[in-house]
């Protein structure tokens, strides 16, 4: 049987700033471990982000085609942002919701939170269902965000996840 530890936590015994970026910021912390030996932790600092579930009438989804530089492709992915500093999660999912798509919603519905980075990063992303949308044709993106709004069924996001063309984490996530 594998050893057995009443209590997991770690503590940060120093922790030093690596990086300091427009939107993530690096750390790398000494810890003492549960046995009593010392390890270090390099982790992400992120300010929280939402995702929003956001359903048409006629039962489709509001998805985003985008470039992610990252992995250097484009993706399939759920209307999503982080949060400006001391941003209250449901202002932010219609904040993002209207910039990037154009939609506003009647009705809102919180499910929950997930954490997509757990072993690197403490980003937070806050899930939302948007309903009863209207178009408003006022769609805002960023100077330097460019992404298409793509509309899919049911069946066709069963197909996409199936054929591995829907990928995204915070996506797949909130589609369960």
């Amino acid at each position: 049987m594998a050893n057995q530890f009443l209590n997991l936590q770690e503590i940060q015994l120093t922790s030093e700033q690596k990086y300091n970026g427009n939107l993530l910021k690096v750390f790398s912390d000494s810890v003492k471990l549960p046995n009593g030996a010392t390890s270090t932790r390099e982790y992400i600092k992120h300010p929280g982000a939402v995702v929003i579930f956001a359903e048409l009438d006629d039962g489709k989804i509001i998805f985003e085609e985008q470039f992610r530089y990252p992995l250097q492709r484009t993706f399939l992915e759920l209307p999503a942002g982080k949060l400006d500093s001391n941003e209250d999660p449901l202002v932010a999912a219609k904040r993002e919701l209207l910039e990037e798509t154009g939609f506003i919603a009647e009705k809102w519905t919180a499910y929950g939170e997930i954490h997509p980075c757990i072993g690197y990063s403490d980003e937070k992303i806050y899930i939302y269902k948007a309903q009863n949308l209207t178009d408003t044709n006022q769609q805002n993106l960023d100077n330097n965000e460019f992404l298409n709004i793509k509309f899919f069924s049911q069946v066709e996001i069963k197909n996409l996840i199936s054929q591995n063309k829907i990928s995204d984490a915070k996506t797949l996530a909130t589609l369960l």
